[in-house]
């Protein structure tokens, strides 16, 4: 018997023993988990590494659409310029890019067809006076019973139908920009002028000096920019999330000037690439900006107040993110988060803080400090 009470107090010392030894393994393996996330600086570290800290803040935040798209005007705002009568081009000083204004000169085309309406129109206008005194004269006749009829209503048919051809003559010359109400005899020319139908720029001069233009040519285009919009590309999977008045933020690809614009319709309907046109408009307009140019653009989807830490807080540690959470006599605990939004410098922190003060400028030297001094260890 005393035999076995011997073997048995044995063994509970053994097995004592290795639970001890296994509860301080893992006792030292805790610490060192708890450890290797905090660090502490001196005063003097503190201030060389010019660290700040301070709490989270409350920011409108936005997730964004990255899309691509052009500049590009509305077909109201693109004017072809053409002749309906034709003629030969006998001047004109226009390069694309060129700046115009409504009325201003923009080509002299000469052809005899132009004097002959001018003749035509002079000459049917002269019958047309005849006409209206000869059935003056024949209405006081016809009251006298010195006419018959059958005279007044001939007269009055010849003088409605010449009214009738000088009224279509008169069209005509308005189409080749001809006033009839100041054309005489001795202003009769063979030039015609075109004005600028709008103020803008020239876009496309398809002619030349001494060419022959037929009603069908477009002489030239002009621009005017004072809609220009910019066009984007947006899949028919993210179409659900745009909005007409949703915030559009938009660059060249060099990326030197960002504008601001505003999404101002959706295209109804999708292409063959599964995409959609939406037109957004420009909040200011900037002359570097011409049709056709590639732009690349954010489109803020959503607006919701958040807690947010300025970007320089968020330190990337092993494809993590951390924040560094200040403690006192200079201690500084890295806690993991994941960021949101991104939005003038601040990022949405979704993770649930706990509260106090946070490293917000300079984090990077501090998870420098912490990693190296625990390689030294």
């Amino acid at each position: 018997m005393r035999d076995i009470l011997n073997v048995l107090a044995g063994s509970l010392i053994i097995i004592t023993g290795c639970h001890s030894s296994s509860g301080n393994k893992e006792a030292t393996k805790t610490g060192a988990v708890d450890s290797s996330n905090i660090v502490q600086l001196s005063a003097i570290q503190v201030k060389n590494a010019g660290i700040i800290t301070g709490k989270p803040e409350l920011k409108q935040m936005h997730t964004s659409l990255r899309v691509n798209g052009v500049i590009d005007v509305p077909p109201q705002n693109l004017v072809s310029i053409s002749i309906p009568l034709g003629g030969y081009l006998k001047t004109m000083n226009l390069l694309p890019g060129m700046q115009v204004k409504k009325g201003q000169i923009l080509a002299v085309l000469e052809d005899p067809q132009y004097v002959q309406l001018q003749e035509d129109y002079l000459v049917a206008k002269n019958k047309l006076t005849f006409l209206e005194a000869d059935f003056a004269r024949q209405q006081e006749l016809n009251q006298s019973k010195a006419n018959s009829d059958k005279v007044l209503q001939q007269v009055k048919s010849d003088y409605e139908s010449q009214k009738v051809i000088v009224r279509a003559l008169s069209e005509k010359l308005h189409l080749i920009n001809i006033n009839p109400a100041t054309l005489q005899s001795s202003t009769i020319s063979r030039q015609i002028s075109i004005p600028a139908p709008i103020s803008g720029f020239v876009r496309k001069v398809n002619v030349n000096t001494g060419k022959y233009v037929a009603p069908t040519d477009v002489l030239f285009e002009l621009m005017d920019p004072a809609d220009l919009h910019l066009s984007l590309t947006v899949f028919e999977k993210d179409l659900s999330q745009i909005s007409h008045g949703q915030d559009v933020i938009a660059w060249a690809n060099d990326g030197s000037e960002k504008y601001q614009a505003e999404v101002h319709f959706i295209t109804q309907g999708v292409d063959e690439t599964h995409a959609a046109e939406v037109h957004c408009h420009l909040k200011k307009y900037d002359k570097r900006l011409v049709p056709g140019m590639f732009m690349n653009a954010e489109i803020a989807l959503n607006n919701a107040q958040v807690k947010a830490l300025p970007d320089a807080a968020i330190v990337k540690w092993q494809g993590k993110n951390y924040v560094f959470k200040a403690d006192t006599g200079y201690m500084y605990t890295m806690v993991p988060v994941e960021p949101g939004a991104h939005t003038d410098g601040f990022t949405e922190i979704k993770t649930e803080l706990p509260e106090g003060e946070y490293v917000i400028n300079n984090a990077y030297p501090v998870l420098m400090k912490m990693k190296n001094s625990g390689e030294d260890e």
